[in-house]
C-alpha cells in the first residue's frame, strides 16, 4: 500500500497490475489528489475500515484496525482483478451506510456494453476505459468541488467579537457627565448653604466649650 499524503481530495486507486496503479496515481497528482493505492478489493475495503470474512465472502464486519483520521473521497478501482472484482468492491462500498457517499468510478480495458451499463446501475459515478487519461479526470471536478464545499460547510463558525471603540466610550460617558451636570447645579447652592451652617455651628460650639489643654484624642 502506497500513500502519498500533501493533497485535499483523496482518492482510492485500486488495481492489481503495479503498471496500471503507477499510471493512474501519477494522473491523479497532476490533479493535485492526494493518492492511496492498493492491489486488491479485498485491500480496499480494509483501507476503509470494513473486513471480508474468509468463511463468508458475502459478509463484512469492522476491521479492528479503522483508518477513521483518513477521509477517502473517492474510490477508483479496475473492474477485472482476482478474488474480488471492480463490481464486487462497488456493490460493497454501496450496501455500507458509512461507505456509500463515497463516488467510485471503475476503469476497464474492456469496452463492454452490458459491464458499463451494470456498473452504471450499481451506482459507479464514471466508467473509464483504460488506458485512462489526463482528460478523463477532468470528470472528477464536480466530485472535488463538492468536497471543498463541504469541507467549507463543515469549518466552525468564529463568533465574531463585539468590540466597542475608544471614542464611542468616550462619547457615552461625555454624554453621562451632560446629564448629571444639571443634578450638581441645582444641589450646590443648598450644599453651599449647608456647609456654611454646619462651619457657623462649629465655631459656636467651640466658643461656648471649655479648652483644656495636653488632652489628644486618637481615633
Amino acid at each position: 500500500m502506497v500513500m502519498e499524503t500533501e493533497s485535499k481530495f483523496h482518492v482510492l486507486a485500486v488495481d492489481d497490475s503495479l503498471f496500471d496503479r503507477k499510471m493512474i496515481e501519477r494522473l491523479l497528482q497532476k490533479s493535485s489528489c492526494q493518492v492511496t493505492t492498493v492491489d486488491s478489493g479485498s485491500k480496499a475495503l480494509e483501507f476503509l475500515g470494513l473486513r471480508v470474512d474468509d468463511n463468508n465472502p458475502n459478509a463484512l464486519s469492522t476491521s479492528p484496525q479503522i483508518h477513521q483520521e483518513v477521509e477517502i473521497n473517492l474510490i477508483i478501482t479496475d473492474y477485472c482483478m482476482p478474488g474480488m472484482t471492480g463490481y464486487d468492491l462497488l456493490k460493497k462500498v454501496k450496501e455500507s451506510a458509512a461507505l456509500r457517499s463515497i463516488p467510485v468510478v471503475i476503469m476497464s480495458s474492456e469496452n463492454v456494453p452490458a459491464r458499463i451499463s451494470r456498473c452504471l446501475e450499481e451506482g459507479a459515478e464514471e466508467f473509464f476505459l483504460k488506458p485512462v487519461k489526463l482528460a478523463d479526470l477532468t470528470k472528477l471536478k464536480p466530485h472535488m468541488m463538492k468536497t471543498k464545499l463541504k469541507n467549507e460547510s463543515e469549518k466552525p463558525v468564529a463568533i465574531e467579537e463585539i468590540v466597542v471603540s475608544k471614542p464611542e466610550i468616550e462619547k457615552e460617558e461625555a454624554s453621562s457627565v451632560i446629564e448629571i451636570l444639571p443634578l450638581h447645579q441645582e444641589l450646590e447652592p443648598m450644599l453651599s448653604s449647608n456647609k456654611r451652617k454646619a462651619m457657623e455651628e462649629v465655631i459656636s460650639t467651640d466658643r461656648s466649650r471649655p479648652k483644656y489643654n495636653d488632652i489628644t484624642t486618637s481615633v
